[in-house]
């Protein structure tokens, strides 16, 4: 396979002529995160015009709102306590946690005085800029490390949240041949990358597709995301009340699985292009999968978490406040233009049928609290 050459390329064909061959999960995890040099653990601009991809984030601060009237509503779930934790798990640059605190101090004041904000946060060279972004709140922010957020010493009540998570954490890929489920490995000869089959490296692989009942088809290939479900637990471990909303592009098993996925859901993104190649760019580019939401609810409650809501975006947003929050542009004293301008931009948002609105899905779990009445349980226009 043809490479443009960085200097990651050197350091995974160094592991791999003195390990032997390694599984794709690995090198994923060398690409996104190898320290310094990873796309996620490396400085410069990942998502907005100059990185290379957008996000629900970068579209409109409507987003954040919307979610910070959902979490004002966990928060009133709760009975209105007097600390209430936000934890954001893949912080970026910090604009989705600065738009829900700035909701919450315009508009939840008694909440507002409650809130402490923690980024978990894989790249320390974010730390400044999400200081910057937060200034106007940084008296209640501080920050951990994914290690340290996984260690089990760190503790909350209130709501942990990520935007996009899931979806780039490394994955095991696997193909169905006519000797059974094999793994698929990365090698390399003479700086050159390739994949071959193998044993899985784990039996876990097998029983991760048993326990959701998916049996590929000759010659298909797909992923297995265990590091999800670790990260959930973390996640359900770290949480002693309260609840954990997780967005990201996925399906269920049955619809992530389907023999019509013949290669999987593999994409890398680089310059607002997608890639299918991920031994291009290494650490340059961003290599995702879809998320498949049926293991995270079946983690979900066998880790004690009570599966509250799961949907499509656009049904989320709609149920919780996205109207609410365009009638207050229509109130506001900027110009027509500028009105029509937001609205179009705001469709992309709640926009069905491939948009952002269907391709990504909102998940709902809660720890310890009874009958939440949260915002997006609530009928579209009800």
């Amino acid at each position: 396979m043809i490479t443009e050459t960085t200097p990651l390329n050197a350091i995974i064909a160094t592991r791999i002529a003195e390990q032997g061959r390694i599984t794709f999960a690995e090198f994923m995890a060398a690409c996104l995160y190898e320290p310094g040099l990873g796309y996620y653990t490396s400085p410069g601009r990942k998502v907005g015009a100059e990185g290379d991809f957008y996000t629900s984030i970068t579209v409109h601060a409507a987003f954040g709102r919307v979610i910070a009237r959902e979490i004002a509503q966990m928060w009133r779930s709760m009975g209105n306590p007097a600390v209430f934790t936000l934890v954001e798990c893949g912080a970026g640059n910090g604009r989705l946690a600065c738009d829900i605190m700035d909701y919450v101090a315009e508009r939840e004041p008694e909440m507002y005085g409650a809130l402490r904000l923690v980024l978990v946060e894989q790249e320390p060279t974010l730390e400044s800029a999400q200081r910057e972004m937060l200034s106007a709140h940084v008296d209640r922010l501080s920050w951990l490390s994914p290690a340290e957020f996984a260690s089990g010493v760190f503790t909350f009540s209130g709501c942990l949240y990520s935007n996009e998570l899931l979806d780039a954490l490394p994955v095991h890929r696997v193909v169905m041949t006519s000797d059974g489920l094999k793994e698929i490995y990365v090698t390399c000869t003479d700086g050159e990358f390739a994949e071959e089959a193998g044993e899985p490296s784990t039996p876990e692989l097998e029983a991760y597709l048993l326990r959701i009942g998916v049996v590929l088809h000759p010659a298909q290939q797909a992923e297995v995301n265990l590091n999800a479900p670790k990260w959930l637990a973390s996640a359900a471990t770290a949480l002693q009340q309260g609840f954990v909303l997780t967005i990201d592009y996925g399906y269920t098993a049955a619809e992530l699985y389907t023999p019509r996925r013949k290669l999987g859901t593999l994409l890398c993104y680089y310059r607002h292009q997608t890639e299918e190649n991920p031994y291009l760019r290494l650490g340059l580019q961003d290599i995702t999968t879809h998320v498949d939401f049926t293991t995270m609810l079946n983690c979900g409650a066998a880790l004690g978490l009570e599966n509250d809501y799961f949907g499509e975006q656009y049904r989320f947003l709609m149920s919780a406040g996205i109207v609410e929050e365009i009638e207050d542009i229509e109130r506001s004293a900027i110009s027509a233009e500028e009105k029509l301008r937001l609205r179009l931009t705001l469709k992309k948002l709640i926009l069905p049928d491939g948009g952002m609105g269907d391709t990504f899905r909102v998940l709902i779990q809660s720890k310890g609290v009874t009958s939440p009445q949260l915002l997006c349980r609530r009928r579209i226009g009800g």
